[in-house]
């Protein structure tokens, strides 16, 4: 028996509501809000934030050393994850750029915990960014380490680790900075119940998936935060 067996056979199912047949207006915009707030461009939609918000923060930092230094974020946390996906399809390795299957996700978890890793390494030496970025970066790494056990037994929910991350960082953030920023958190709310509602209708997870995932997101940014405050 080889190890896809074996996962398949201790994974643990709970059962998707197949009874509801969504429209296909309602799973277009469901899809276009998965890809726009897919988990590896949460990364640079807070770095971007951060700037926006606290640019006294990135006080040392010129227009061309941003840009270079935002183009970085992304060509990490975002383009080289997403080619590592893309060359395992093309080899044939998983079946779909959707990862359906658990045992698709395993190779892609390892990588992206590499170059999140790497992002956070790198971050501790800058000084001329929002020093809320390394608990952040940390935070992410640390996702997805329970992100790869809990695989082993059922398909936890990217999207949700994603959203889980980005309301921890957020919410962090403000405290950290002594600021109340509530039209952030609020657009911040609705946009996370309108991509977490997005993946049951496109019936890529069940609620068990979706709030393991947002709680692991959470949490990870927690145990970040009070290990570098």
């Amino acid at each position: 028996m080889n190890i896809s067996n074996q996962i398949e056979e201790t994974a643990i199912v709970v059962p998707m509501n197949d009874g509801i047949v969504y429209p296909k207006f309602l799973r277009t915009i469901a899809k276009l809000l998965t890809i726009l707030f897919h988990p590896l461009f949460i990364p640079i939609y807070v770095f971007l934030w951060m700037h926006l918000r606290f640019p006294t923060e990135f006080a040392g930092m010129d227009d061309h050393t941003f840009n270079i230094r935002a183009f970085g974020v992304f060509w990490t946390t975002a383009f080289f994850p997403a080619f590592v996906v893309f060359i395992l399809w093309r080899l044939k390795m998983i079946k779909s750029l959707d990862m359906n299957a658990s045992t698709e996700r395993i190779i892609p978890y390892v990588a992206t915990m590499f170059f999140y890793w790497w992002m956070w390494y790198l971050s501790r030496n800058f000084t001329d960014q929002a020093s809320a970025l390394k608990f952040f970066y940390f935070g992410i790494f640390l996702a997805t380490i329970p992100g790869l056990i809990f695989n082993n037994f059922f398909k936890i929910s990217m999207h949700g680790m994603g959203i889980g991350g980005l309301i921890g960082a957020v919410t962090l953030t403000c405290y950290m900075y002594g600021i109340y920023l509530g039209a952030d958190l609020i657009i911040l709310f609705l946009l996370s119940g309108l991509v977490l509602s997005s993946r049951l209708i496109l019936k890529a997870h069940n609620n068990f998936e979706l709030y393991m995932g947002v709680f692991t997101g959470l949490i990870s940014q927690f145990i970040a935060y009070y290990i570098f405050s």
